[in-house]
């Protein structure tokens, strides 16, 4: 008899399917995508550029959102754009959302991707848990703000690049800022994603029947700057043992490209890939009573009540 994992754990082995590819064309849509200077974001833009997309950038680095800017005009006959943002400031990250609606009347893929990991117990001027604030709360209110253009673009899609880090979990309701308990990168990063993943079954529920779709998606083990934040030890450690463990991004990108792109993804809604093929959560991360609890409370945590 051949042995399967159970699906809580075939993550494992999901890393090594074949993955899915897209030829389709994105001539002229309107596709906003956040933390595009490096790693998963910039071969996403670098992809979908490519298809002929408009691409639309909110970075944190304005040097280097304009380098990503140039690069891109060469490859798409539609003008891309840059928004600035600090997603440890939900103020800056609002402003670009009002920025792009103010000058976008359709858009038609959002892809939520910029993210951090802390090592260490940080909180951002408004008192949010740097992690959590960078990569749930911020991607929230993006979502929560560009939603209602998106259904009057329909079809349009939402990526929401979360991670198998959610498997860490860490996410304590009472306690989302670490302040009872020794803080821990893996499970700092794993709350973020947890919720995360949460509210995209909360919006799912919203977006029946409107024509926009909301999926989730672990990006593969690829290089990335991601933690590059952390100093020096850090750094040589992520440089000498992790990085040259990970994979090319450049798969990351095109996954994201078949998410945005692809006909096979037409009306498929509130689902978790690991990459191109879908898997199941972690069953904590499934618990939509507590993620309906997150919903709210990230409502309250980006003044969106």
């Amino acid at each position: 008899m051949k042995f399967e994992l159970p699906d809580e754990l075939k993550f494992i082995t999901n890393a090594r399917l074949p993955q899915k590819q897209s030829n389709e064309s994105m001539d002229g849509k309107v596709c906003v995508i956040t933390g595009t200077t490096s790693g998963v974001g910039y071969e996403a833009a670098l992809q979908l550029a490519k298809a002929g997309a408009k691409v639309v950038m909110i970075a944190r680095n304005k040097d280097k959102a304009a380098r990503v800017y140039e690069e891109i005009r060469t490859l798409s006959p539609h003008e891309p754009a840059y928004f600035l943002a600090d997603f440890t400031d939900l103020n800056q990250v609002a402003a670009a959302a009002e920025a792009i609606l103010a000058n976008y009347p359709r858009i038609d893929v959002l892809i939520n991707n910029a993210g951090v990991h802390m090592t260490t117990r940080q909180l951002t001027k408004a008192g949010h848990e740097t992690a959590f604030c960078v990569n749930h709360l911020a991607s929230f209110l993006v979502t929560n703000l560009l939603l209602k253009r998106m259904m009057e673009s329909a079809p349009a899609r939402i990526i929401q690049v979360n991670s198998e880090g959610h498997r860490f979990n860490g996410l304590k309701i009472d306690d989302l800022t670490w302040e009872n308990r020794r803080y821990k990168g893996l499970q700092g990063y794993g709350a973020s994603k947890t919720a995360q993943l949460m509210t995209v079954w909360e919006f799912n529920d919203m977006l029946k029947d409107t024509g926009v779709t909301i999926n989730a998606m672990h990006p593969g083990a690829v290089k990335s700057h991601i933690g590059h934040n952390n100093g020096k030890l850090y750094n040589w450690y992520s440089r000498w043992i992790i990085q040259p463990l990970l994979k090319d991004p450049k798969i990351s990108g095109e996954a994201i490209y078949y998410l945005a792109s692809s006909p096979d993804l037409d009306g498929i809604s509130g689902k978790f890939f690991h990459l191109t093929n879908e898997e199941i959560p972690a069953p904590h991360a499934m618990d939509r009573e507590l993620g309906k609890k997150i919903f709210q409370l990230s409502l309250e945590m980006t003044n969106r009540k």
